[in-house]
């Protein structure tokens, strides 16, 4: 692949825009901008935390990776958002009991309350358990045409040289790419006749592709991996990525099947179930929006292990997923799982783990990752599909005829190989000879 053109500075302000004003998103925006405040520190974020090796391991050389790459700073993001709920930032946040009251919320309600979500596309057909009055009306050509008119005020009203896009909001039901979903006729025709194919994500990932602004889902849902969507982000040189942030009991699956693939380890079953109450746990208790996500998370362990290429140790695994909505759990969701795995000689062996996570906790950082990473991508002229930004999710939106990489190991590989490439230093094979020479 050749070299990427000059990547442009980070100059000036990001606008980083929020479809769902929910549990993710506030603690996201809360999360900013106690960080710049000084009273946080940014756990579980790549771009503030991580260092990069460059070069060989006798020279010590390991910057953070906002060191090493231009990002946007923290100082220069500012935050925009749609939701059904009128609620600001801090009545969100509050309504969401993600984050303390008194020692999180309250010594910077004034920048939360200062937050007024714009109108959302938004319809039940979608979402079945989750409504409100804040919408916008018409077919859904004109809701896209009345966000892209919104991205373009909240850019000039706020100041911004530059937007990214990332989807915070509930699962919708389960769609497949259809006739709608092929062509930019087909698709804007669509929208003129309200055809249901046609979700309100589709609409946000097109209003923003259309105006330049990087996009990215952190939903399961079928949003901008379609061909059309696809096609225009490419025509239009916007990056695009997604999909489902991965999280909780994904994130564990992730770290420990390629374990086992490694050591050749057989698979016999994998039970999962979780329990969790906050929006996002009503959402996925209808059955339409469960079959969304169930379909993300199902597809991790087939495409680690293998089975094909390794059927006497995963062709016969049974992998079954549960997500229950249990109210006095809030955001603090529980993901339990039983593992049957088998060794030498066939022995049998059990792993049982119980994640109580925090779900937006989790989530938090790779909204920022995202926007950041989403932001230096446009800076440096690449388009269309981010496959190196598969580490931050559960089904990595890839080219069409890719199987996506599920591995988290390798995917940590790519994204710091990705900002070799991008900054022209040698990328690591971890080969090691030349120490040995």
């Amino acid at each position: 692949m050749k070299q990427p053109h000059q990547i442009q500075p980070a100059e000036g302000k990001l606008g980083v825009l929020l479809p769902g004003f929910g549990a993710v998103a506030t603690t996201f925006i809360a999360g900013v901008e106690s960080i710049r405040r000084g009273l946080a520190e940014p756990f579980g974020s790549l771009t503030q935390m991580n260092t990069i090796r460059l070069g060989k391991r006798t020279d010590e050389t390991t910057p953070l990776i906002k060191d090493f790459v231009p990002l946007a700073g923290l100082e220069d993001l500012v935050f925009g958002a749609w939701d059904p709920i009128y609620d600001d930032g801090y009545e969100s946040a509050l309504k969401a009991g993600v984050l303390n009251k008194d020692s999180h919320l309250e010594p910077i309600k004034d920048f939360l309350s200062s937050i007024q979500p714009m109108k959302a596309s938004f319809s039940t057909r979608y979402v079945k358990k989750l409504d409100g009055p804040h919408k916008k009306s018409g077919n859904k050509r004109e809701q896209a045409e009345e966000l892209r008119q919104d991205i373009r005020r909240f850019k000039e009203e706020n100041g911004c040289d530059r937007l990214v896009m990332i989807w915070c909001g509930s699962t919708e039901i389960f769609l497949r790419p259809g006739p709608s979903h092929e062509t930019l006729e087909s698709f804007e025709k669509a929208m003129d006749e309200d055809d249901e194919s046609i979700a309100p994500s589709m609409l946000y990932a097109y209003a923003a592709i259309m105006e330049g602004v990087p996009y990215a889902n952190g939903a399961p849902n079928l949003s901008a991996d379609i061909p059309v969507l696809e096609q225009l982000a490419v025509e239009r040189g916007v990056p695009i990525g997604g999909k489902d942030f991965k999280t909780g009991q994904t994130l564990m699956k992730t770290i420990l099947a390629p374990g086992f693939k490694t050591r050749m380890l057989g698979l016999s079953g994998w039970f999962s179930t979780n329990i969790l109450g906050n929006r996002d746990g009503e959402v996925l208790d209808d059955p339409e929006s469960f079959k969304t996500k169930e379909e993300s998370k199902l597809s991790v362990l087939e495409q680690i292990l293998q089975p094909d290429m390794y059927p006497k140790l995963y062709g016969d695994m049974y992998h079954k997923v549960r997500i229950n909505y249990y109210p006095p759990r809030g955001d603090n969701k529980e993901g339990w799982d039983n593992i049957d795995i088998f060794g030498w000689l066939g022995y049998p062996m059990q792993i049982k783990i119980d994640f109580l996570c925090r779900d937006s906790i989790l989530a938090a950082p790779i909204v920022l990752d995202l926007a950041l990473f989403l932001d230096l991508a446009m800076r440096s002229g690449l388009a269309g599909i981010q496959e190196w930004l598969s580490f931050y999710f559960k089904s990595p939106q890839v080219a069409p005829g890719l199987y996506p990489e599920h591995d988290i190991f390798i995917q940590h590989w790519k994204l710091k190989n990705t900002l070799r490439w991008l900054m022209k230093e040698d990328m690591l094979t971890h080969l090691g000879v030349e120490y040995y020479d």
